[in-house]
């Protein structure tokens, strides 16, 4: 089922999610909805915050990205990035590594909306996947860079919070805008909601 994707403005994105205890099918069932709106929105990451939900999921689907490469690395031999597609990562540890890389960025929360943003450009994970077994590799490019930005979402992080002071200066107003339009959105909602009940 493709959910809505809540935008900027929304506190759900603030929220930290709480660790799975366990892969229920509940779990499992918002795995495959996160898995069918990312791909109805052209995404390439999506967070559990991005569709109101507040639990340490994140998937990943790169295999349409020709023009931005990644490197994965699974017990210290090169591995096929395409045929780990779709990633599932549960409670995803970031172990940081590499020096900084800037990089454009844009989020399903900030439809329209891009900047540059500077990452490490490796990073070391540990994760659980969708059936609940531990995954571990270390991953560079664009992997990489769409593994920090969703672990962020976890954590109530945004892509903003990452801009520096001049561009996010230079976005504000497109902020300002996107923000006002959610909260008029989530306003009008609990409005029908408080004349239907």
């Amino acid at each position: 089922m493709i959910l809505p994707v809540v935008t900027y403005g929304h506190p759900v994105l603030r929220a930290k999610g709480a660790r799975v205890q366990q892969v229920t099918p509940a779990i499992k069932r918002l795995v495959a909805d996160m898995y069918e709106t990312m791909h109805a929105a052209h995404g390439i990451g999506l967070a559990a915050q991005q569709v109101a939900q507040t639990v340490q999921v994140a998937l990943f689907d790169l295999r349409d990205v020709k023009d931005r490469p990644s490197t994965l690395e699974v017990d210290g031999h090169p591995a096929d990035v395409e045929a780990f597609m779709p990633l599932v990562l549960i409670n995803p540890e970031l172990q940081p590594l590499g020096d900084p890389v800037t990089g454009p960025e844009g989020c399903l929360s900030f439809p329209e909306i891009f900047a540059d943003i500077t990452r490490l450009g490796m990073v070391d994970v540990a994760a659980l996947d969708q059936e609940g077994r531990p995954v571990t590799f270390r991953c560079g490019g664009l992997l990489s860079r769409a593994i920090q930005h969703e672990t962020d979402h976890l954590h109530g992080i945004l892509f903003i919070d990452r801009m520096s002071r001049k561009v996010k200066e230079e976005l504000q107003p497109e902020l300002d805008r996107l923000q006002a339009e959610t909260k008029a959105a989530l306003k009008r909602a609990e409005r029908q909601v408080s004349q239907t009940g």
